[in-house]
């Protein structure tokens, strides 16, 4: 019996033992679960209910902008339109509001037909987009009324839209055209956020097939000067580029009817047009007091590029390079971003129709659709930066933006082996049956000496932090803007060059 009892004695002191070793671990899971879940252990029958954990969302993949590719087939279809990020973007508007960037852009799709409604796309950064839906569900009433009224079929797509905020009320102009020669309408969307919804408030300006003399009505853009006059650019082929006064208040035309004035066309060559003339932005520089106007040339697909006038009022005049009024019958320089190969890289063409916005700190940018030269019928959204001359003429990044800053580039990080385009440009009348091909402005070496001389004996250099002349042996000198840039064809960061020579062409550079 003392034995047994010692035993007993021992079973129950382990047995309480254990039960309080039981309750101490049921109080910290009680405890643990109120601070990490604030669920608590609760005991039912003599048991305890399993704490209910919310499932576990896996952090989003990082943006990789070695991702964005130049051509883009496996996601083209539009089931994958929510995927298209900088993919079949033509004609683009971007302006930043509140923390984001937006692109307004024109209905088109690589090799498929697309939704009418003007897409839109934000961004923070200006290098990864998202898709988030369009303006319109529908071809816009009014516009599409314009043009069956007047015997057309209005096409199922809206063409070159342009976005500006006035007040807290946001306006959306869109294009929309026909088979009909000239039969367009640019007309007027409001909106109280930037990604609507949108209400049609009318139409601005109108065009037909009649004998009056005037440019197609598409292609808008709209400058506000300091004294708070809203001008409206417009126009396509026909007659060249036309500015009309707006009201302010409505955003319509201040007078209706008005067509508006001519301030802009190209040359000719014999009785043929050189090419096509189009798709015109205006801003103004506050820094500089003056108006620019930044113009498509050519056949969209192919030797599209961007020309620059400038001028002291918004209805013009507006001079070239040479101070010639650009609403003469001739071509205009400068030519700031026109089709261009780099090496082991098949070029990019159809670079044009673009939109000059600026950033919260004041840097400017310059944005177009790119057509690879593989294969011209894909279309990406490019956005470069803009720098200024000291001349106060405006020229484009050679690569695309991705982040840099504008930080100087040392002395030392200039001399070594670069890639050097000279944006020339040959004249070949006509419009898509002629304009066939790209006309490829191709890069060659260039050597930069560490000892002052390029290509050994082919010049010499200068450099004062940013500015970099070179100055050829022929003659030719060439002041250009050095900067931190993505070498795209490459997927490396590199340093790159812009400018223009004395001619007022543009050089560009990537260093290797």
């Amino acid at each position: 019996m003392p034995v047994m009892a010692a035993r007993t004695k021992q079973y129950f002191v382990r047995n309480r033992i254990m039960k309080n070793i039981q309750n101490i671990l049921i109080g910290f899971c009680a405890v643990m679960m109120i601070l990490l879940t604030g669920i608590s252990c609760k005991k039912k029958d003599g048991g305890t209910t399993p704490p209910v954990i919310p499932p576990v969302t896996p952090p989003p993949t990082p943006f990789d902008i070695n991702s964005i590719t130049d051509t883009y087939a496996n996601i083209a279809p539009f089931t994958y339109y929510n995927q298209w990020s900088v993919y079949n973007v033509h004609d683009p508007s971007i302006k930043k509001f509140g923390d984001y960037y937006y692109c307004y852009s024109t209905d088109v799709g690589y090799g498929i037909d697309v939704r009418a409604g003007i897409q839109i796309r934000k961004s923070k950064d200006l290098v990864e987009w998202t898709f988030v839906g369009w303006v319109f569900d529908n071809l816009p009433a009014m516009g599409s009324a314009y043009i069956s009224g007047q015997g057309g079929t209005p096409f199922n797509s809206l063409w070159a839209p342009y976005v500006m905020k006035v007040g807290t009320e946001y306006r959306l102009y869109y294009s929309l055209s026909s088979a009909v020669s000239r039969l367009s309408v640019i007309g007027l969307a409001t909106a109280t956020a930037p990604e609507g919804p949108w209400t049609e408030k009318g139409l601005v300006v109108t065009s037909s097939n009649g004998p009056v003399t005037q440019t197609n009505a598409i292609d808008p853009t709209v400058v506000v000067t300091p004294a708070g006059d809203y001008w409206m650019y417009y126009g396509s082929a026909y007659d060249g580029i036309y500015t009309l006064k707006l009201n302010p208040t409505t955003g319509l035309a201040l007078t209706n009817g008005d067509k508006g004035v001519r301030i802009a066309q190209r040359g000719f060559t014999g009785s043929t047009i050189n090419g096509n003339i189009e798709g015109a932005d205006v801003i103004y520089n506050e820094t500089l007091g003056k108006y620019f106007i930044f113009i498509a040339y050519d056949w969209l697909e192919t030797k599209y590029n961007v020309r620059v006038g400038r001028g002291d009022n918004p209805q013009g005049p507006f001079y070239d390079f040479n101070n010639v009024d650009i609403n003469t019958v001739q071509d205009h320089g400068p030519m700031i971003v026109a089709p261009y190969q780099f090496q082991g890289h098949g070029g990019w063409q159809g670079v044009s129709h673009c939109t000059v916005f600026k950033d919260d700190a004041g840097q400017y940018y310059i944005a177009h659709q790119g057509r690879p030269g593989v294969n011209k019928y894909f279309m990406d959204l490019h956005v470069r930066k803009i720098f200024w001359m000291d001349n106060g003429w405006p020229v484009a990044s050679p690569e695309r933006y991705a982040w840099e800053d504008n930080a100087s580039v040392a002395r030392d990080s200039i001399t070594g082996q670069w890639e050097r385009i000279k944006l020339d440009y040959h004249v070949v009348p006509g419009f898509s049956n002629e304009q066939t091909s790209p006309d490829f402005q191709v890069s060659t070496n260039m050597t930069i000496d560490a000892g002052g001389t390029i290509n050994g004996t082919a010049g010499t250099w200068t450099y004062t932090a940013p500015w970099l002349q070179l100055n050829w042996s022929t003659g030719s000198i060439e002041k250009v803007f050095v900067q931190k840039g993505r070498d795209w064809e490459n997927k490396k960061n590199t340093y790159v060059f812009t400018g223009l020579n004395e001619a007022g062409t543009a050089i560009w550079g990537k260093k290797k």
